[in-house]
């Protein structure tokens, strides 16, 4: 068999956590033939629970999971990690603030991204899921200076997955036919979901929809504030397709995305686009032997254009607001 690929997971016994560790472990992010190692990581009140999660994994019998760890310490964690998909984080609580919550976040990915710069593997790669997603993300790559910054990323998929069902349901075509959805800037009620360099079914995707009220009344601002209606309707965020995009995230990035159905990911930013310097900005992306490039040459709207500028100013007040915790 191959060598195993180390994954650590943090916040490994919340929700999102939960409904991630047995898809890995059953081969979901690799394929069936690679082996894993899973290092998960908890803070001490939950390690009990933790130690429940690592029972039900060994009640599973995967036989790709060679070996779970489970720790309260990030050196531990990430010591030889491949792979870290930082999913715990403070979650937002009743008249917290935005920049309250970043605040609050930010010793965690401080001390997360110390610990990956001294203990991660040659090769680490990392995924932020836990929010604000795009600065937790800044945050700890800010703390590993010894890691290059193109290893670091922030999830999107989510959206974009939110964003491609809806599409394929509006048009009453089968998902696989909606492809280069974009999700730009940031993963918050600002991120622009873009239609009009999507396609249906070979064709321009705005044309099959037919219907540029419902794209900008309708579409844009549900798969912008898609979170807060999982939350108002089963009340808790959502878990079970965080995880799936996480899944989905990490398998694009190790298997590849081509410029016919590209992918989007929260990445350190370059310019590009009219986008703004010195935060993790959501592109349009093309991934082959593990190396992500942005896709050039898209002809942007001023609506476009406004919508990317918005989410793009929303990050630089994020930054501004964990200053502090940029090393």
């Amino acid at each position: 068999m191959r060598d195993p690929i180390r994954v650590a997971v943090t916040g490994a016994a919340g929700n999102i956590g939960y409904a991630l560790i047995f898809r890995i472990a059953n081969g979901d992010l690799f394929g069936p033939d690679q082996p894993v190692i899973l290092q998960l990581l908890e803070i001490p009140p939950a390690m009990g629970a933790l130690e429940g999660v690592a029972m039900e994994l060994d009640d599973c019998a995967f036989p790709l999971l060679t070996q779970t760890v489970l720790t309260d310490q990030p050196d531990v964690a990430f010591a030889g990690a491949n792979w870290s998909l930082l999913v715990g984080a403070r979650p937002r609580t009743a008249g917290m603030a935005r920049k309250d919550l970043l605040s609050a976040n930010g010793p965690i990915f401080v001390s997360q991204g110390r610990a990956i710069n001294d203990n991660a593997a040659a090769d680490a790669r990392i995924v932020v899921v836990g929010n604000p997603a795009n600065t937790n993300c800044l945050i700890a790559m800010h703390n590993a200076p010894d890691v290059p910054s193109e290893r670091f990323t922030a999830m999107t998929r989510l959206d974009l997955n939110r964003a491609k069902s809806m599409l394929a349901q509006k048009a009453g075509k089968p998902l696989q036919t909606v492809k280069n959805v974009t999700i730009w800037g940031n993963h918050s009620g600002t991120q622009y979901p873009d239609v009009f360099h999507a396609q249906i079914d070979g064709r321009p995707a705005a044309e099959v929809i037919g219907d540029d009220l419902w794209i900008s009344d309708t579409y844009i601002p549900t798969v912008q504030q898609r979170g807060a209606a999982v939350i108002a309707a089963r009340g808790a965020s959502s878990a079970a397709s965080a995880a799936n995009a996480c899944i989905n995230h990490v398998q694009s990035w190790y298997a590849g995305a081509s410029e016919d159905d590209w992918v989007s990911m929260g990445i350190p930013s370059t310019g590009a686009y009219g986008s703004p310097a010195g935060v993790i900005f959501s592109y349009p992306l093309a991934i082959e032997d593990g190396a992500y490039r942005i896709v050039e040459g898209l002809e942007l709207s001023d609506f476009d254009r406004a919508a990317i500028a918005a989410s793009g100013q929303e990050l630089l007040q994020e930054r501004e607001a964990v200053g502090d915790w940029l090393s």
